[in-house]
């Protein structure tokens, strides 16, 4: 068990890709942590925004549409895991407070 920052490694995973995501999930069932249940919210909707709007892009192409996807991505990634990685709850600007409404299946 981890000492002091207790949830941090699962928020961490969780930002690894949609598999980290998932794993993050299991790993957040027992016991449940209110830090790592926030991250994993957040990167799991941050993942799934990614790959929705690129199979939407897949069918209508438009190169500067793909680069502000990608932009978007790696900002609001970028933000969430420094978050995880401080230890702070902070929300992804915009989408975040909707990635906490919509997930609450994630344990």
């Amino acid at each position: 068990m981890e000492n002091g920052n207790q949830g941090k490694t699962t928020a961490i995973i969780a930002y690894l890709t949609m598999v980290g995501a998932l794993i993050a999930i299991t790993m957040n069932i027992e016991p449940k942590n209110d830090f790592a249940r926030f991250h994993t919210r957040q990167a799991f909707g941050l993942h799934l925004f990614f790959l929705g709007f690129a199979i939407f892009l897949s069918q209508w192409f438009n190169e500067y549409a793909w680069y502000g996807l990608y932009i978007s991505y790696i900002v609001l990634w970028g933000y969430g895991f420094i978050g995880a990685l401080q230890y702070k709850k902070q929300s992804v600007p915009v989408l975040g407070p909707y990635f906490q409404k919509w997930f609450t299946f994630i344990p």
